[in-house]
C-alpha cells in the first residue's frame, strides 16, 4: 500500500475523533471561535517539536521558503479557518445531516481547483470514481425524514457548501506549500508546512477573537483539559492530510479520504450497537468501490 494512501486513511480516522471532541465543546460554553480557535492552539508546539524532531534525527535544514510558498500557505489556512468555522456552526442545525452531506461536494471541488490552481488534471476514469463516490456520500448522509422533507435549501445547505469549497481550497493551498518546499522527504515537507500553516492561523485567530469575542481568547486556555485533545488529534490528522498532499493529487486524496463515513457507520454498529440500513449499506459499497478506483487510478 502506497504511503500517501495510508497517511489518508489514518487522517480520516483520526478526523473523525476530532470532530468528536469539538463538538462537546460547544456543550463547554465555547463560541463557534472559541471552538475552532481550539483546533488550532496547541497544534503548533506539537508540528514546531515534529520539525526540530526531524532536523536533529536526519540532519535537515530549513529551507528558504518563498512568496510561492506563503501564498498557498496562507491561502490554505484562512479557507480551513472559514471551513472549520462553517463546521462546527452546522453543529447547531436541526438540519446537520444535510449540512454534512454538502460539505462532501468538497471532493469535486477540489478536482476543479486542482486544475486552476495546480494545473493537475483528473482524468475521466478518475472523475468518474469521484462520482460515484459523491453518490454513495450522499447515499450515507441522506437525513431520515428525506432530502425533500428534510428542507434541503435552507442555513445548513449553505454553510455545508461553504465549508466544502472552503475545504477544497485549504487542500489546494496545502499541497501547493508542500510542492514549494525543497526536500525530497514528504515527511519533513508536511511538518513544516503545517508548522508554519498553524502558527500562521493561531495567530490571526487570537487577533480575530480578540476584536470580535473579548475574553473567549482566555476561556479557551482555561478550558485546555477540553481543548487539548481536540488540537492532538488535529495535529495527527492535518500531518497525515499534509503527507498525503505532498505526495499525491488533492483531488485522489480528498476522495479517498471520504472513508471517514464508512468509519463513522462502522463506530455506530460495533460500539453503539446500531444496525445500518440498506440505504447505508448500500452507501458505503458505492463509496468503498470509488476508492478502489482511485487507487487503481492513482
Amino acid at each position: 500500500m502506497e504511503i500517501w494512501l495510508i497517511a489518508t486513511i489514518a487522517a480520516a480516522a483520526v478526523q473523525t475523533l476530532r470532530f468528536m471532541l469539538q463538538k462537546r465543546l460547544k456543550g463547554i460554553g465555547l463560541s463557534t471561535g472559541g471552538a475552532t480557535f481550539s483546533r488550532f492552539l496547541f497544534a503548533v508546539p506539537l508540528a514546531t517539536l515534529g520539525v526540530a524532531v526531524l532536523v536533529v534525527w536526519r540532519g535537515y535544514e530549513i529551507p528558504a521558503l518563498g512568496g510561492v510558498f506563503w501564498a498557498f500557505a496562507i491561502m490554505g489556512g484562512i479557507a480551513q479557518i472559514i471551513a472549520t468555522f462553517c463546521t462546527v456552526a452546522l453543529f447547531s442545525e436541526r438540519s446537520f445531516a444535510v449540512g454534512i452531506a454538502f460539505t462532501k461536494t468538497e471532493t469535486v471541488q477540489v478536482a476543479l481547483f486542482s486544475a486552476v490552481f495546480l494545473a493537475e488534471t483528473v482524468s475521466g476514469f478518475g472523475v468518474l470514481a469521484i462520482l460515484i463516490g459523491l453518490a454513495g456520500v450522499l447515499m450515507l448522509s441522506r437525513p431520515p425524514e428525506g432530502w425533500l422533507a428534510g428542507k434541503i435549501l435552507n442555513r445548513a445547505t449553505v454553510l455545508g457548501l461553504l465549508a466544502g469549497a472552503f475545504f477544497g481550497l485549504s487542500a489546494i493551498g496545502y499541497r501547493g506549500a508542500t510542492i514549494e518546499i525543497a526536500n525530497p522527504d514528504p515527511l519533513f515537507r508536511a511538518m513544516l508546512a503545517l508548522a508554519c500553516v498553524t502558527a500562521f492561523q493561531t495567530v490571526a485567530m487570537a487577533l480575530w477573537l480578540r476584536w470580535r469575542e473579548a475574553g473567549e481568547v482566555s476561556k479557551t486556555l482555561g478550558a485546555w483539559r477540553a481543548t487539548l485533545p481536540v488540537g492532538v488529534t488535529g495535529v495527527l490528522g492535518s500531518l497525515g492530510w499534509f503527507t498525503a498532499f505532498a505526495l499525491q493529487n488533492a483531488a485522489y486524496v480528498r476522495s479517498v479520504g471520504q472513508i471517514e463515513l464508512i468509519f463513522s457507520i462502522l463506530v455506530s454498529l460495533f460500539i453503539f450497537g446500531e444496525k445500518p440500513s440498506k440505504r447505508e449499506i448500500a452507501g458505503m459499497a458505492l463509496l468503498a468501490l470509488s476508492i478502489i478506483l482511485i487507487v487503481a487510478v492513482a
